[in-house]
């Protein structure tokens, strides 16, 4: 009696073949990051969000107006990634953080190009590194980087 296995595989690409409406209160977010600037949505109890969402997430009100924020902020969390991939944000060896700008209440996942592990650390301060040519979308921030190297 023979107990091999035959595994069977196929391949599957997993996409999306719609479009999505962004619409009016991300469709803002992501305009002010085209014009170099990023907005959070004040939620009816004070609270502001970034990225903004249509409702506050503790209990399901609408948000209220888009407010700015500024452009550096604190690393909440972060893992460092030793080797890029073709589509991540930078070539070389960067971290994932969640960055919670001044005047923020959340924190936001992007990337930090710290130049080191060694130079990460949860607390550092840090600020928005622009792209030249932004266009509307949340890779108009090119990343994060320690505020230190201004």
């Amino acid at each position: 009696m023979s107990t091999a296995r035959v595994v069977l595989s196929a391949p599957y690409v997993l996409e999306y073949t719609y479009r999505r409406s962004v619409g009016p209160v991300l469709g803002r977010f992501l305009a002010g990051l085209r014009d170099g600037r990023v907005l959070g949505a004040r939620t009816p109890g004070g609270r502001v969000l970034v990225p903004p969402s249509e409702y506050d997430p503790d209990t399901s009100e609408p948000v209220g107006d888009l407010v700015e924020v500024a452009q550096a902020g604190v690393v909440t969390t972060w893992s460092w990634v030793g080797t890029p991939r073709p589509r991540h944000p930078l070539p070389r060896p960067f971290a994932w953080a969640l960055v919670k700008l001044d005047g923020a209440d959340t924190p936001m996942l992007h990337a930090v190009d710290a130049g080191s592990m060694e130079t990460m650390s949860t607390g550092m301060r840090v600020r928005v590194r622009w792209r030249k040519d932004r266009t509307g979308e949340i890779a108009d921030i090119a990343c994060f980087e320690p505020e230190a190297a201004s």
